[in-house]
């Protein structure tokens, strides 16, 4: 007779496990096999079959449930996630592929840009605002820039620590601060001609500032000059780029600052005040020449008016002429000439006068007669 095993009677009903020794019978109370399935029992409190677990239960009902229909996960389509029709799979993939063609194809330019397109890498055209289409990529691709915006690069700073030294015609120097301003004009060129753009225009326009500024003095460049050395300077820097082929339009200079270097900037303004005075003074004395020779030229003409009648008339014209400079020599004088006839030997006409006249003078004498009387 076999020994019981440590754990009691076997599941099956028997006392060694191997299912003989009467399977009807209960088994006895006592230590349960912990390694054998527990009786499970269903919601109703019913024992389940005994030896099927849980997980088994659980895939089995997904198998029955999925099979058949072709709809469900590990059915009858060989386990396809997307389901069992083929076709279905087939069109929802031409329609991805078709999707992502249609974005990669079709372009918005906006008005104020233009399209750079590119065929296997290589320039194949350039497209102007609105819808555009093109071959899906790698084939084709296109590139946009914008050629309406006016870009503005500074060259050299006002502030002392950053000082821009340019060379003038007379060997002085002068500091500059300039700022360019340009446009892209044509973008195939701009893209593939040079390989830093904005680089070279920089490198462009200090060699046209120091080109320009050496046929200015310093006088010039700092003062009356700057506008014309503005214009040379742009006129030369679109020159250098058309020659590069650089696709940008240069549209102004404006220099900012026009200095002396710091270090003699105190003498500089003290010379600079010394012109000035000189220029003031220059600028009086030939107002006054030119007011000196109006007036000379205003005399000649009357004496030459003067002379045309004198050749018609000369005694009228000289006794018109004796009359008119007495009258202004003995206008501010204080004496009344008067005709002999009938004239008394004393007559207030001095006194008349004064009170006709109350701005006369103050000093009195005696009327004086033609004829002594």
């Amino acid at each position: 007779m076999m020994a019981n095993s440590p754990w009691g009677d076997t599941p099956n009903g028997g006392k060694d496990g191997s299912g003989s020794g009467g399977g009807d019978k209960e088994p006895p109370a006592g230590p349960r096999n912990p390694w054998a399935n527990p009786r499970p029992e269903n919601s109703f409190g019913q024992n389940r079959p005994s030896g099927v677990s849980s997980l088994e239960e659980l895939l089995k009902k997904a198998r029955q449930n999925g099979g058949g229909g072709g709809g469900g996960f590990g059915g009858s389509s060989g386990g396809n996630p997307l389901g069992g029709n083929p076709k279905l799979v087939k069109y929802g993939a031409i329609a991805l592929v078709g999707v992502f063609a249609f974005f990669s194809m079709v372009h918005i330019v906006p008005p104020e840009k233009e399209g750079v397109v590119t065929t296997l890498g290589s320039y194949s055209r350039t497209v102007g605002p609105g819808v555009k289409f093109t071959l899906p990529p790698p084939l084709e691709r296109i590139r946009l820039e914008d050629v309406r915006a006016i870009r503005t690069m500074a060259i050299g700073s006002p502030s002392a620590t950053d000082e821009n030294f340019v060379l003038t015609r007379d060997q002085s120097i002068v500091d500059l601060a300039y700022e360019v301003r340009w446009t892209v004009n044509d973008p195939a060129y701009y893209f593939f001609q040079i390989a830093n753009p904005e680089e070279t225009i920089r490198e462009v326009a200090e060699s046209a500032m120091r080109a320009t500024v050496a046929n200015f003095d310093l006088v010039q460049a700092i003062g009356p000059g700057r506008v014309e050395i503005e214009s040379q300077v742009q006129q030369r820097m679109q020159d250098l780029l058309n020659e590069y082929r650089a696709g940008v339009t240069i549209q102004g200079i404006a220099i900012r600052q026009a200095d002396p270097p710091s270090q003699v900037d105190e003498a500089f303004k003290e010379v600079t005040a010394s012109r000035q005075e000189r220029e003031s003074a220059i600028n009086l004395a030939r107002a006054y020449e030119r007011q000196v020779l109006e007036r000379a030229r205003g005399d000649t003409s009357a004496f030459d008016q003067i002379y045309e009648q004198y050749k018609l008339a000369p005694r009228v014209t000289r006794q018109r002429l004796y009359y008119e400079t007495m009258e202004n020599v003995l206008s501010q004088v204080d004496k009344t000439i008067v005709e002999p006839r009938g004239v008394t030997p004393y007559l207030p006409l001095n006194e008349i006068q004064r009170r006709a006249d109350p701005a006369a003078g103050s000093v009195q004498a005696a009327p004086v007669a033609k004829g002594g009387q």
